[in-house]
């Protein structure tokens, strides 16, 4: 059996981050074994939410793993709040990496042309450097964007795109992908490059006119769980892809109407005969 280390913030209350990662990543078949980053009474979207860092346990739970000789086949990171965590987890990709270790980042940070409101230009650059440390990163538009010094465009072309997984490429990481790229009316999906083949991968779904928190989360999840399955990362792409329309499908048709995350639970069983 695999053996996955995710490392995130988890929200006690809210389907997003650990929450997800945790099932998705284990109904896949993979044993996953997680670092939470912080922990919140529920996610940012609700009013009044606790939250505790956790960065001083970060390299007390690293150090004993390390003692008892614990490794891992994939190593995937999702939102960190901190520059410090960020060094933290560059220094454990170094203690942990071995020759056929996959690290994995979703440098979640930004969405819609704007970063998040914890986070500033200092913050992107340390997350370039997360990216350049990876085997697969998987940003959305607006994170590339940043990250490269590209502008952030709304409409754009493939050309576009193009051109920011060009610049993705620069930073380090094997494979790029960019998430939310809509390339046609109606349609969404992920666009990536692999710098050994030099090719580019393309996939569009049906676009839905829906958006929940943690769908992103529910994606890159899925990706590592297909790619542990021992599906190729195209494929993994796709899977995930189709999975998060799907879910997203099935949310709305809820007639509760949930607002904080999407029905991922009722899902499940679903994304194993995605294959």
């Amino acid at each position: 059996m695999k053996r996955v280390l995710t490392i995130q913030d988890i929200s006690c209350l809210g389907k997003c981050s650990l929450t997800i990662a945790l099932p998705i990543i284990s109904a896949l078949g993979a044993e996953t074994v997680i670092l939470p980053t912080a922990v919140l009474s529920t996610h940012t979207m609700f009013h009044n939410f606790t939250c505790k860092d956790l960065s001083d346990q970060i390299a007390p739970i690293t150090d004993h793993w390390k003692s008892e000789g614990i490794t891992f086949d994939a190593i995937y990171t999702g939102y960190l709040g901190t520059i410090e965590q960020i060094d933290q987890i560059k220094e454990l990709f170094r203690n942990f990496r071995e020759q056929n270790t996959l690290i994995i980042v979703d440098p979640v940070m930004a969405d819609n042309g704007k970063l998040y409101p914890a986070f500033n230009m200092a913050y992107v650059k340390k997350n370039a450097e997360l990216c350049a440390a990876a085997d697969i990163i998987v940003p959305n538009i607006t994170e590339a964007a940043l990250m490269t010094g590209m502008e952030y465009k709304e409409e754009y072309d493939e050309s576009y795109i193009k051109e920011l997984l060009s610049r993705l490429n620069e930073l380090g990481a094997d494979i790029s992908v960019l998430t939310g790229v809509s390339l046609e009316k109606g349609k969404t999906g992920v666009m990536g490059y692999e710098r050994e083949t030099g090719e580019y991968y393309v996939y569009q779904n049906r676009r839905i006119d829906a958006a929940y928190h943690g769908t992103g989360d529910l994606f890159s999840s899925t990706c590592v769980g297909e790619i542990m399955r021992g599906k190729n990362w195209r494929d993994a792409m796709r899977i995930a892809a189709d999975y998060t329309a799907h879910t997203i499908e099935v949310t709305l048709q809820n007639p509760r109407k949930p607002w904080y995350g999407v029905d991922f639970e009722a899902t499940i069983p679903d994304l194993l005969n995605l294959h």
